[in-house]
C-alpha cells in the first residue's frame, strides 16, 4: 500500500495560507529553503525547477493530489500542468476541463483510497486544507514546514473538520536559524 503524505507549509497559528490564499508571509529566504529544494524536490514546481536548475528524482512521490484552489494560481500564470513530473489528481467539486495528463476527481477520499492500492511510489496531499480535512482519515504522514509566523486568519490546515482527535506520534523535527522547523510525524497506531 502506498503512503499518502501531506505535506504543507504552515504558520505558527496552522494556517497554510491567507484568507486570499496568498502564502508570501512565509520566509523565502533562510537555511531552510536549501534543505527543502534539495529533499523535497519533487515537491516544487516543474517550471520552478528548470529556473533553480533541478531535477525531481520522484524518490519521495510520484503522485500529487491538490484541490482546485491549489492548482489554479498556475493556471493564472499560463501553466496548466505545474507538476509535469508527477501524475496530478485534482479534486473539484464541479467538473472541469484540464489539460491531457491531468485528472479531475469529484471523490479524493474514494480517489485517494484507490490510489493507495495501485503500484507506485508515495502520493502528496499539497492541499488546501479543506481537501486536507476531507482526506484526513486516510493521511499516513504530516511534514510541516512551520513558520515562525502567526497569520491570525487564512485557510487552515484541515479544513470543514468538526471536533474529532486524530493521533500521530512524532518522528522528527528539524529547526533551522531562519526560525523555521520541519516537523514530521506519523499516525499514531489504532
Amino acid at each position: 500500500m502506498r503512503e499518502v503524505t501531506y505535506y504543507v507549509a504552515t504558520s505558527l497559528d496552522g494556517r497554510i495560507a491567507a484568507p486570499d490564499g496568498a502564502w508570501d508571509a512565509f520566509p523565502m529566504e533562510g537555511d531552510h529553503m536549501q534543505a527543502l529544494m534539495h529533499e523535497y524536490t519533487d515537491t516544487i514546481p516543474t517550471h520552478i525547477q528548470q529556473m533553480l536548475g533541478l531535477t525531481a528524482t520522484n524518490t519521495l512521490f510520484d503522485t500529487v493530489l491538490m484541490g482546485w484552489n491549489t492548482y489554479t494560481p498556475a493556471l493564472k500564470e499560463g501553466i496548466d500542468s505545474p507538476y509535469q513530473h508527477l501524475r496530478q489528481v485534482i479534486a473539484s467539486r464541479r467538473p472541469r476541463v484540464v489539460p491531457d495528463g491531468l485528472e479531475v476527481t469529484a471523490e479524493p477520499v474514494r480517489r485517494l483510497r484507490e490510489l493507495k492500492d495501485d503500484d507506485g511510489g508515495g502520493i502528496w496531499v499539497a492541499g488546501g486544507g479543506t481537501l486536507a480535512g476531507a482526506v484526513l482519515d486516510e493521511i499516513d504522514r504530516l511534514v510541516l514546514k512551520i513558520n515562525p509566523v502567526v497569520l491570525g486568519d487564512g485557510i487552515p490546515l484541515f479544513g470543514g473538520i468538526g471536533y474529532a482527535p486524530t493521533a500521530f506520534e512524532r518522528v522528527a523535527v528539524r529547526p533551522f536559524e531562519s526560525g523555521v522547523m520541519l516537523a514530521e510525524y506519523v499516525r499514531a497506531r489504532r
